[in-house]
């Protein structure tokens, strides 16, 4: 008899003891390293620096937009002068045959028929000429009597011309020409220059 009553006491005592441990386990550890608590200067700091960065990260996309903006108005300017001056080459190859058929009318005299017929034949060939630059915006430099410049006239010589200006243009060897405002060629002129002064020796004797 004192045998089974000894037994549920050791087994309460048992169970109490697995009931502790068990609520043992589920308490929460506490660890000496918990989480870090910002002070108001530490996030004034980091706020700073993520400032610093955005700015940072703006004026890298500004840049970026600006240079690609440049790219493309390059790439745009290219373009439309290539598609402006693709017939610089071909220009100046066929202008002396224009200046050809020129100077082959100026020199066709005379009254008879075959005359005549080459030069209307000239005349019209002439005038689909000038219709073709026209369309493609090539314009003639004419200078006679223009202040001579340098960076559409090409001088061939000066001489002094009686009632001319000094440094204006008073023959015209030939015509030059632009491409679209581009230089295609020079005109050759002749310029005129002052007179010279004779020389005056006012030594007294």
């Amino acid at each position: 008899m004192s045998n089974d009553q000894d037994t549920p006491e050791s087994q309460v005592e048992v169970e109490s003891g697995a009931e502790n441990e068990i609520v043992n386990e589920e308490e929460p550890s506490h660890t000496e390293v918990g989480e870090h608590e910002y002070t108001v200067e530490e996030l004034k700091q980091e706020l700073e620096e993520a400032k610093q960065k955005a700015h940072e990260a703006w004026d890298k996309a500004v840049r970026t937009q600006a240079e690609m903006e440049n790219l493309k108005r390059r790439t745009q300017k290219d373009l439309e002068d290539a598609h402006k001056f693709a017939l610089t080459s071909f220009g100046k190859e066929l202008l002396p045959v224009f200046d050809s058929l020129v100077l082959g009318l100026q020199a066709a005299t005379g009254d008879s028929e075959d005359v005549r017929k080459f030069r209307e034949g000239s005349e019209l060939t002439i005038k689909q000429f000038e219709a073709l630059f026209a369309k493609f915006n090539i314009v003639a430099i004419d200078p006679m009597g223009m202040p001579f410049n340098a960076e559409q006239h090409q001088a061939m010589m000066m001489q002094v011309v009686e009632g001319a200006e000094p440094n204006t243009v008073v023959n015209v060897f030939q015509k030059g020409y632009l491409l679209n405002g581009r230089l295609l060629r020079p005109a050759m002129v002749v310029v005129a220059k002052a007179a010279e002064k004779p020389f005056e020796n006012n030594a007294k004797a």
